[in-house]
C-alpha cells in the first residue's frame, strides 16, 4: 500500500487518520510537497490526473483518489472499527456532514484555488485569506447548527460512535487553525472536535505532528 501525502494536507489527513483508527500502516508514504508544485510532475500527474492528493495504491489496479472515496474503501476492506453506522438515514446523515468539510468548503481553500485567486484574478494575499477564512467559516456554521443531540449528536458527529464525519470535521478545525479563524463562536463543533482528539489514532494523523511540520503554522 502507497500513500501519497503532503503534511498540511486535509484531504490527506483524513485518510491517514482512517488508516491509523483501522490499525493499517503504508508500506510506502511518498511526499507530493504541494508548496513546491510537486503535485504537477508528470509522474504524479499519471496517478491523479487532478494533480490533488491523497492518491493511495492498494495492490493491483488503478491508483485510488479523492479522501472520501478512498475512506469508505478503507472502511469496506477492513470493516472494523467501523466509520460508518449501520442504520442507513444515520449512515447518509455522517456522509453528509462530511461532504460539508470535503465537498463544500475545504476544495475552496486548497492551493490550486489560492494560486488561481493570486495569478489569474490578482488577488492580494490578504484577500485571498478573506476568501479561505469566509469559507472555513460557513462550513463551521452549518455544522454548528447540525450537531444537535436533537439531530442524532452524542459525544462524536453521530451518537457515541466515531465516524468518517469526525475525522472530516476535526480537519476543518485544523484549517480554522491555518486561517486564524475563532473556533469560540462554534462551541458544538468545538467539544466535538477535542474529544476526537482524544482518540490516539486521530490525534497522531494531525497534520502539525508529521515528518516536514513546521513548529508551527
Amino acid at each position: 500500500m502507497k500513500l501519497f501525502s503532503f503534511w498540511r494536507s486535509l484531504a490527506t489527513f483524513r485518510v491517514r487518520a482512517a488508516l491509523n483508527y483501522k490499525g493499517l500502516v503504508p508500506d510506502e508514504v511518498i511526499d507530493i510537497n504541494l508548496m513546491k508544485g510537486d503535485q504537477r510532475d508528470a509522474k504524479f500527474r499519471a496517478i491523479n490526473p487532478m494533480m490533488a492528493i491523497p492518491a493511495l495504491i492498494d495492490g493491483k489496479g488503478p491508483p485510488l483518489f479523492e479522501s472520501l472515496a478512498i475512506m469508505e474503501y478503507l472502511d469496506e476492506i477492513h470493516p472494523h472499527p467501523p466509520l460508518l453506522p449501520t442504520d442507513p438515514k444515520a449512515r447518509a446523515r455522517v456522509r453528509g456532514l462530511a461532504q460539508i468539510v470535503a465537498c463544500d468548503s475545504h476544495p475552496l481553500t486548497v492551493p490550486r484555488v489560492r494560486n488561481y485567486l493570486e495569478r489569474e484574478l490578482k488577488l492580494d494575499e490578504e484577500t485571498r485569506e478573506k476568501w479561505c477564512r469566509h469559507w472555513v467559516s460557513e462550513a463551521l456554521g452549518a455544522l454548528e447548527q447540525h450537531l444537535t443531540p436533537e439531530n442524532g449528536s452524542g459525544t462524536y458527529c453521530q451518537g457515541d460512535q466515531l465516524t468518517l464525519a469526525d475525522i472530516c470535521v476535526a480537519g476543518q478545525a485544523v484549517g480554522a487553525m491555518y486561517f486564524k479563524v475563532d473556533m469560540g463562536a462554534f462551541p458544538r463543533v468545538s467539544r466535538i472536535v477535542e474529544a476526537t482528539w482524544k482518540n490516539d489514532a486521530i490525534g497522531r494523523a494531525h497534520p502539525m505532528k508529521q515528518p516536514g511540520a513546521p513548529a508551527k503554522v
